[in-house]
C-alpha cells in the first residue's frame, strides 16, 4: 500500500470518529442539566416500540403465506419472541432464542 492510501484510510477513520462523537455529545450539550422538553420525552417513550414494529414488518415482508410451510415458522417465532420479551424484559435473549428456534424449524421443514 502507498503512504497516500494509508493517510486516506486513517483520515477517514478519524473523521468518522469525530462526527460520531459530535453526534453523540450533541444532546448533552443542547439539554445541559435542563428538564427535557415534553416532545423529546414522548419520542423517548414511543420510538422504541415503533422501531420494533417496523423491524418486524421488514423481517416478515417476504414471507410467502401461499406456499408450504405457509409462514408458520415466522408466526411461531414472532409469537415466541413477543412472549419472551414480555417475560424476560431483555431483547437480546428474546431475539437470540427466537432466531435459534426459527433456524431449527426451517431446517426441520426443509
Amino acid at each position: 500500500m502507498s503512504p497516500t492510501a494509508d493517510f486516506y484510510g486513517i483520515a477517514a477513520i478519524a473523521v468518522c470518529a469525530i462526527v460520531t462523537m459530535g453526534i453523540r455529545s450533541l444532546p448533552f450539550l443542547v439539554f445541559r442539566g435542563d428538564k427535557l422538553p415534553e416532545k423529546i420525552e414522548y419520542l423517548g417513550r414511543m420510538l422504541p416500540g415503533s422501531i420494533m414494529v417496523i423491524l418486524v414488518i421488514f423481517c416478515l415482508r417476504n414471507t410467502d403465506i401461499h406456499a408450504r410451510p405457509y409462514g408458520l415458522p415466522e408466526l411461531v417465532c414472532v409469537v415466541l419472541c413477543a412472549f419472551l420479551q414480555k417475560k424476560l424484559r431483555n431483547s437480546i435473549p428474546s431475539i437470540a432464542i427466537s432466531t435459534l428456534c426459527y433456524m431449527v424449524i426451517i431446517r426441520m421443514l426443509g
